[in-house]
Parts: C-alpha cells; structure tokens; sequence
C-alpha cells in the first residue's frame, strides 16, 4: 500500500493546500496529514486543525495530526534542517512510504528516509498563492481562501447608537452596495413591547451572537451588523437595571474592525417599540460612553442620508483597500 504523508502548517489552509492533498489522495491509498504548530503561530492551531477536519470530513483515506514543532530549526540550511526532521519522522510516522509536497524539503526529506517523493506543482502555476501572502492580504487573496476558512478573515463592521438613527436602513443598504451580509438586531424578531426578563434579555444576546456567526459562513470580505452585545447590554442596564454576567463574555468573543456611533440629528419615528424619543441626548451619551469606556475606536456618523452614506463608505473603502 501506498501510505502518503503531507506536511505543513496549513498557516491558513488554502486551495493551493487542498490541491495538493486531493492530488496526493490521487496517487496513496492512505494519507497521513501532519499539521505542526508553536505557541506564538499567528493563527491559533484550533482553527487550523477546525479547517482541516471540515474540509476533509467523513474521507477514510485521511488521517490528521497535529504536532508540536520544538524541534525545527528555521535559520539553517535545508540539508542540515532535514537532519533534524529525519527522526521525527521516522518515529512519529514510521509507516509514511510516500511524501508528496511542492517545497524544496520534500525531496531532500524523502532521499535520507530512503522512501518514494511525489512532486506537485513546485512553481505555483496550478495555484498560485502562500499562505503568507493571504495572511498579509486576504482580500486580494478571497478567491484562494476556502469557504471554510473566509469567516476567519471577514472583518466586522458595527452600526452603534440609540434608536431610530438610521442603523437598521444602512445595514441593508451597505450589504447590498458591498455584495455581501448583514446582521439585523435580532431583538426585533424576539420581543414585541419593552417589558422582558433577564431570562429574555439572555436569549437576546445569545441569539444576536449565534446569528452573526450564521452570517459569517456566507458574508463576502465584510460583515454589517445592526447591533451588538454592547447595545444589549445597555438596554438591559436601562429597562431592567442590571446587566447578567454573560453577556460581557459574549462581547469578549467578538471583535469589530470598524464601530460606527450613529448620531440622534435625524427624525425620530415610532415603530410600536421605540419609547425613547424625549431622552436621545442622554442615550446617544451613554453609547458614546461605553465605547470610550473600552477604548473602541469609532467613527461618528451624521448630516443627511447622503452625508451619512459617504461616512460610511469612505471607512469601509479604506478598510477593503
């Protein structure tokens, strides 16, 4: 039996990567892929092995494993670097009789283990991308990330302020003119008046992060959302008067690229929910506060429809760019 063996860091996993997987399934019987990784890895291993295993679910011809790598030394010449790996490899995949890679090391690797090279694309023609030219821009680098990978890279973009200032119509309005998602206040869908539990308050917070990690799967390069568990948070604070402990831990999962403070010089407009008309100074200053409380960044967006819109774009063209 053929039993092949792929190494790499996998630093994210592209389709340069699966590529080269999918043509070594094509020549073993069996393939063994060797994930390694360091404590100071730019991207965390549990979402390198996460991409692994679901792009590569349910095939019984895989296996994957992940290895510390305290033994690589990066600053030597091949020749000596492969001294090094040679008993690693022996003992840690003593089965492995075939090596398929596109990297200078896997011949070299090959020849002192005495078993069988497969060589793939070496000159990047097939695919032609790195794993570090994606983590230095993934946006030019989208169309080599798979759909497994991309919501890693999404960057956030949170619409944040009081109520009736515009947030939900932009949200919409940027998803369509940027071909991608966004996230609406999930509260809406979940509460008709203003009089709720802390137990509702909960199911809010959860619901709004389970939606945006919903969202994330499908959204292109940039992901809008009409509220966060900061929003949450003051609402509860304002109508219940305390605030439950997780939702602070579901705002510590998630980071935003851009906040946007939506100011109150628009007209406000009763909905059946809204009850904060006569009090919009005072909550425009207590969204403003909660961010520089946490020393988050944001841009204030103001003026007419149109002044607003061009805020906006503007800030999210430099981020794409």
């Amino acid at each position: 039996m053929k039993k092949g063996l792929v190494i790499g860091k996998f630093m994210p996993i592209h389709k340069g990567h699966i590529a080269l997987i999918n043509f070594a399934l094509t020549h073993c019987d069996e393939v063994t892929i060797s994930m390694s990784f360091t404590e100071h890895d730019p991207i965390h291993r549990e979402h390198r092995i996460g991409w692994v295993k679901e792009i590569f679910q349910g095939n019984p011809k895989i296996s994957i494993q992940v290895v510390k790598d305290d033994f690589d030394q990066e600053e030597l010449p091949w020749s000596e670097r492969i001294k090094i790996w040679v008993p690693f490899v022996k003992s840690r995949y003593p089965h492995a009789n075939v090596i398929i890679s596109s990297e200078e090391y896997g011949p070299l690797l090959a020849k002192e283990l005495a078993i069988n090279h497969i060589l793939f694309d070496p000159s990047r023609i097939r695919v032609p991308i790195s794993a570090t030219q994606i983590r230095e821009n993934p946006f030019q680098c989208w169309d080599y990330i798979p759909k497994e990978v991309r919501p890693y890279f999404v960057k956030k973009i949170c619409f944040y302020g009081p109520e009736s200032t515009g947030k939900s119509f932009m949200a919409k309005r940027m998803a369509e003119e940027y071909h991608t998602e966004f996230v609406p206040e999930v509260a809406r869908e979940m509460v008709s008046s203003n009089d709720f539990t802390v137990e509702d308050i909960i199911s809010i917070g959860q619901a709004q992060t389970a939606r945006m990690l919903e969202k994330l799967k499908d959204a292109n390069k940039i992901l809008f959302c009409d509220s966060d568990l900061i929003t949450t948070q003051i609402y509860s604070h304002h109508y219940l008067k305390e605030i439950p402990l997780v939702l602070y831990e579901w705002e510590k999962q998630m980071s935003y690229a851009l906040y946007f403070l939506f100011d109150i010089d628009t007209p406000w407009v009763q909905d059946g929910l809204r009850d904060l008309g006569n009090r919009r100074e005072e909550m425009l200053v207590v969204f403003r506060n909660e961010l520089e409380r946490r020393g988050i960044a944001y841009t204030l967006v103001k003026g007419n429809w149109l002044e607003r819109e061009r805020i906006v774009k503007r800030e999210v063209d430099k981020l794409l760019s």
